[in-house]
């Protein structure tokens, strides 16, 4: 299993200078990706970042890290202009990107804007978006979300997200994990991606027993902020 911090886009993380940082400190603390959140929050929480140009810094600033966005709503933006962007941080990073798409799962984020927020409207959206962002660029494609459509869509890409956080608790249990990693392809490569919290030396092998290979760290401002982060992640991943 592979360890990766993910970061909100807004709050006190919604500086990128602070992905910057935290970005240096996982490369040195021996972790293996580094992904941001993807919302506009100045709808709903104030100003945010924008995870793309916060993730060219990042890679420009980095050497090693896989950088990814988990989730990019893909039915919120035109596709072509996505896989620009992603093309671009690959372009800089030696093709060390992830796209992580999803539906979007905050409602005022489209509607705001005057765009639907119907579920099979998003729907078609992302799967006519991400055929659109494969004949445009061939890195990987992880997909986010719990449901069994998501976990369907997810088996024709590269990789699934679980959708595994309550603000400030895991929200699947290892056992649960393994049930929905028993639905999804056994191929190489496909990656199996868990969000959790760990402290540093935590044992999360249940879940690599599970099926995950892949572990997000995730920080927001509801368990610290971005400065507080950089202690936590400089300690390095769990084991």
């Amino acid at each position: 299993m592979r360890f990766g911090v993910c970061v909100a886009n807004f709050g006190s993380y919604g500086d990128p200078r602070a992905s910057v940082r935290l970005a240096r400190a996982a490369e040195h603390a021996g972790w293996d990706g580094f992904f941001t959140w993807d919302h506009l929050a100045f709808v709903w929480n104030g100003p945010s970042a924008d995870p793309w140009v916060t993730l060219t810094a990042v890679g420009c600033s980095t050497e090693r890290l896989i950088l990814g966005s988990a989730v990019t709503p893909v039915p919120r933006r035109r596709p072509q202009v996505l896989a620009e962007q992603v093309r671009t941080v690959a372009a800089l990073t030696d093709g060390r990107v992830v796209l992580g798409a999803g539906l979007g799962g905050n409602e005022r984020e489209f509607t705001e804007f005057g765009e639907s927020a119907d579920p099979h409207v998003r729907a078609k959206l992302l799967d006519d978006g991400l055929d659109l962002i494969r004949s445009l660029w061939n890195g990987p494609v992880w997909i986010g979300g719990n449901s069994a459509p998501a976990r369907g869509r997810a088996a024709r890409w590269d990789g699934w997200i679980a959708n595994s956080l309550e603000p400030c608790n895991i929200s699947m249990s290892a056992s649960t994990l393994a049930a929905h990693a028993a639905t999804l392809p056994s191929r190489k490569g496909f990656e199996i991606v868990f969000n959790g919290y760990s402290e540093s030396g935590d044992d999360v092998g249940a879940f690599r027993a599970a099926g995950a290979t892949w572990w997000l760290e995730n920080f927001h401002d509801l368990r610290v902020d971005a400065a507080a982060a950089l202690v936590r992640v400089a300690a390095g991943p769990p084991r």
